[in-house]
């Protein structure tokens, strides 16, 4: 097939116009030909005229016209494409005797599950949270009540903390095997609209994600697999260095030879249980912040060049800074249109995160703003000193706001005094919230590093400094304090049958890089066992 980039319209264009303009650069006369959307995006630097940008790919009726109409096209943006079909491998020759015991049921998890069922090898899903609509409920019943279920909340339950999210769908993964490709299919498949295959920052927004996951958990029980939701692993059990028996819940044990360890970036209680089995872990990177809040109309007008605009939606920015102090501080997870969220998991300890529903039509854009740490920021030495350094600030957040979500206008934040009322921007936050001291929550050089980034991005964005705009804390949950270490090729780690996945074992870093690692440790479990 034929591939076209860098086909721009003005963002009212109509398919047909489309149609027609891939005519015309390929001199087509009445040759027929389809056509499918490989990648849109937007450009605004002209705010005044601004631009979708098109990739496609085209196919002849008659192929074998293809090589004749690329060389008349004269044209370095038109280009002869192979579409290459993703292909799972065919099962290993080493007798599987239980089904393959998959913990959690993030997208890690979910698709690891999804893509071993489908080859036949029965995966049992084990999920210490509940079902998706039930957990919404208690979710939604936390933020009203602060009744705090320690195993069912944002971050733990089926279709893992990506749920209560904006659900972004775009990954920086290098991916030749078409794995980012077989994701984002998936999901439409399971109910999700069909431009994310194509859209330059696809998101599905927790209204639709969760009936995503639960039709995904339901192909997989179609196909032979099962789920048991309210299982919380609790021990491992080894013989000679090769895994025999998984506890569930502390009671009942069952026998295994492969156990995928999708537990998520929040399972720490699951981090010591592995320490203590001499799983082998190391500590990673990661970073910590606020939340920020802005007026959605406001980041509209900077970005867009108006307040609304139907056809493009709430506009989404992305700001990076260097500080004078060496680290970074960057936006993450900016939901446009949308929410803030208590996502704490546990007693006494508060985290924030950030939440779109699929319209994006809060009034509000907000963002994390974070803060690179490393190993050396950690008060512990060993594995898990990133856990300590988390719990040591949600502690602190959550005396900040005597366990409800403190707030801090960003003048009072420069100021280093607490605020007692807010102004003009009012917040979206799901759970109570109290105006308070965000700042002391964190070190002297990270509250610093926030505070020189804002300043920085107002200079990008108008207003992104504005006295009145809120912050909230803490953003302590943005990816994996550790790294569960796997061999490069088996994917294992040093007991045989455990396989570290996804996010919480640091090989991802959202939800189509998680669902990705799950389906390469799905294949690695198929290129070494049979299935049944």
């Amino acid at each position: 097939m034929i591939r076209i980039t860098q086909l721009k319209f003005s963002i009212n264009h109509t398919p047909e116009e489309l149609s027609q303009k891939i005519r015309k650069e390929l001199r087509l006369k009445n040759e027929g030909f389809t056509y499918e959307i490989v990648k849109q995006s937007l450009d605004c630097r002209h705010k005044e005229d601004k631009k979708f940008v098109y990739t496609v790919d085209v196919s002849l009726q008659d192929k074998n016209q293809e090589s004749k109409i690329l060389r008349k096209a004269h044209n370095n943006n038109i280009m002869l494409t192979q579409e290459k079909e993703y292909t799972f491998p065919s099962p290993g020759e080493e007798e599987l005797k239980y089904p393959p015991v998959i913990v959690g049921s993030g997208p890690a998890g979910i698709f690891c599950a999804w893509y071993l069922a489908k080859a036949g090898y029965r995966p049992l899903v084990l999920e210490r949270g509940e079902e998706a609509h039930v957990r919404q409920k208690t979710v939604e019943n936390f933020w009203k009540n602060g009744v705090l279920d320690p195993d069912s909340n944002v971050q733990f339950g089926e279709g893992g903390a990506g749920t209560f999210s904006d659900g972004k769908l775009n990954t920086l993964v290098k991916d030749p095997s078409g794995r980012n490709h077989e994701v984002l299919k998936r999901f439409v498949q399971a109910g999700a609209p069909s431009e994310i295959i194509y859209q330059q920052k696809p998101h599905l927004g927790t209204d639709v994600l969760v009936g995503v996951v639960e039709t995904l958990r339901h192909e997989i029980e179609e196909m032979g697999g099962k789920f048991q939701f309210r299982s919380k692993v609790t021990d491992l059990f080894f013989e000679n260095s090769q895994l025999k028996e998984i506890e569930i819940n502390g009671e009942k044990r069952i026998p295994a030879q492969v156990c995928v360890l999708a537990v998520g970036h929040s399972a720490r209680d699951s981090f010591f249980m592995f320490e203590k089995k001499g799983i082998y872990m190391e500590p990673k990177s990661f970073a910590v912040g606020v939340r920020m809040e802005h007026p959605q109309s406001m980041i509209n007008l900077a970005l867009y060049g108006e307040e609304e605009n139907e056809k493009l939606g709430a506009a989404a920015y992305k700001v990076t800074h260097t500080c004078e102090n060496g680290r970074g501080v960057y936006s993450f997870c900016m939901c446009p249109g949308g929410y803030v969220v208590n996502a704490s998991s546990e007693p006494e300890m508060l985290a924030v995160n950030g939440m779109s529903y699929q319209a994006r039509d809060s009034r509000n854009a907000n963002s994390a703003l974070i803060v690179s740490v490393t190993p050396a920021d950690f008060p512990e030495e060993g594995p898990l000193g990133g856990v300590a350094f988390q719990r040591n600030l949600e502690r602190a957040a959550w005396k900040a706001g005597n366990g409800k979500v403190p707030v801090q206008l960003f003048e009072d934040y420069q100021k280093h005094k607490p605020s007692t009322r807010l102004k003009d921007v009012e917040p979206c936050i799901k759970g109570a919230c109290v105006p308070g001291d965000v700042r002391s929550i964190f070190p002297k050089e990270i509250g610093d590093s926030i505070e020189e980034g804002v300043l920085a991005f107002g200079k990008k964005i108008k207003g992104f400094d504005r006295p009145d705009a809120v912050l909230s804390g803490v953003e302590s949950r943005t990816s994996s304090p550790v790294r569960i270490v796997r061999d490069k090729d088996s994917l294992e780690a040093n007991y045989e049958g455990i396989y570290p996945c996804g996010e919480g074992a640091g090989y991802a870093g959202g939800i189509t890089s998680a669902a990705m690692d799950g389906i390469k440790v799905a294949e690695a479990v198929s290129k070494k066992f049979r299935n049944f």
